[in-house]
């Protein structure tokens, strides 16, 4: 329930919590002291206080079933002011982040980062690259598309737990089940791709969980790192051989895939689901073609609802399998492309696979 302790005066639907903005030490103690001073790790076993930016009545209150307070409503004009005065926040949660402008969505984001809190970002999918390119990958971000009750508490969840580095017995619900799920998926797929690189010893600049991370990711993921390749075609009458295997490889990796949303038109979709391994064959041949691949697009080859396939996107970028690469040509949006090591695993699997 919102306090309606406080408001700017200044008309823009702004309330907040006061015993938030005073944090229990009164209106003065506060500006006597830096920002940075006052922000910390919400004690053990409190709840979390939320900051919601966008219309009153988007917010939906499920906020006290993964133990997080909801602390003010803000709109997104100032928002960001609103973020470094809030000297205990812990959540900022960004409806419709489409409508939002530029200028001001990064300011959000600015704001965010500064304060160390945890952002879930609602966006269309239309958006949604441009939107993933706006927030920087130092931001601990959820992103949720077109969401049901179970993605926002899923989102709620993971926010507060990476907040306080502490694993909360929220009812264990469907929700929870599907995160127990996603993370057992992504061990299987590191144990076998690192069985696969220790075939040859280990694979210089593996990601870590399989392999140690050479120098060139020393930086990551703090950092977007610029496209290492030139995605460029050449003629074909100028191709070496090396790329006419690339092109036989790419169309084998492709017809698998063909072959697996087969399946779909025989049985249940979610029967077969597996978005970590299908991002991964849908990366690997996009290398192999010289193409980039954008968020949208990679959200659309993992086969299942946007949300989730943005949750095993940002759980393989954590595990180091993939990668953020800006567009050299479009600031507005980023690129995803498979780490080194995941890629050379996988191409020793095709080469398993054809022997």
């Amino acid at each position: 329930m919102i306090t309606p302790g406080w408001s700017d005066g200044k008309g823009d639907g702004i309330m907040i919590d006061q015993d938030i903005i005073d944090g229990g030490m009164g209106a003065s103690a506060v500006h006597a002291r830096p920002l940075a001073a006052l922000r910390g790790p919400i004690a053990k076993g409190s709840a979390s206080p939320l900051l919601f930016i966008g219309p009153r009545d988007d917010w939906s209150d499920m906020a006290s079933l993964a133990d997080v307070r909801l602390a003010g409503i803000a709109s997104p004009s100032g928002a960001a002011d609103t973020i470094r005065r809030m000297p205990t926040l812990d959540i900022v949660w960004l409806a419709a982040a489409e409508t939002v402008e530029a200028d001001m969505l990064a300011g959000i984001c600015a704001a965010t980062e500064e304060g160390g809190c945890n952002l879930i970002c609602e966006t269309a999918l239309e958006a949604l690259d441009r939107v993933a390119a706006a927030v920087p990958a130092s931001v601990n971000v959820q992103f949720l598309v077109d969401a049901d009750p179970a993605d926002r508490l899923v989102a709620l969840a993971a926010a507060r737990r990476t907040r306080d580095w502490t694993l909360n017995d929220v009812a264990r619900g469907d929700a929870m089940e599907r995160i127990d799920r996603l993370q057992e998926e992504v061990a299987r797929i590191s144990r076998l791709l690192g069985d696969l690189a220790a075939q040859s010893g280990g694979l210089p600049g593996a990601p870590a969980g399989f392999a140690p991370r050479g120098e060139e990711f020393a930086d990551y993921p703090g950092q977007v790192r610029a496209p290492a390749r030139d995605y460029a075609a050449m003629p074909r009458s100028f191709v070496p051989e090396e790329r006419t295997l690339d092109r036989q490889r790419a169309k084998a990796v492709r017809r698998m895939l063909r072959q697996r949303r087969m399946r779909e038109q025989y049985f249940p979709a979610d029967l077969f689901a597996d978005p970590a391994w299908d991002m991964l064959l849908d990366l690997y041949a996009a290398r192999l073609e010289r193409q980039p691949v954008s968020v949208s697009s990679l959200c659309i080859a993992a086969a299942v609802p946007a949300t989730t396939a943005l949750r095993w996107i940002k759980t393989m970028t954590d595990a180091g399998l993939f990668v953020r690469e800006a567009d050299p040509h479009d600031g507005r949006r980023i690129f995803i492309a498979l780490a080194e090591g995941a890629c050379d695993a996988l191409a020793r699997y095709f080469e398993a696979l054809e022997e």
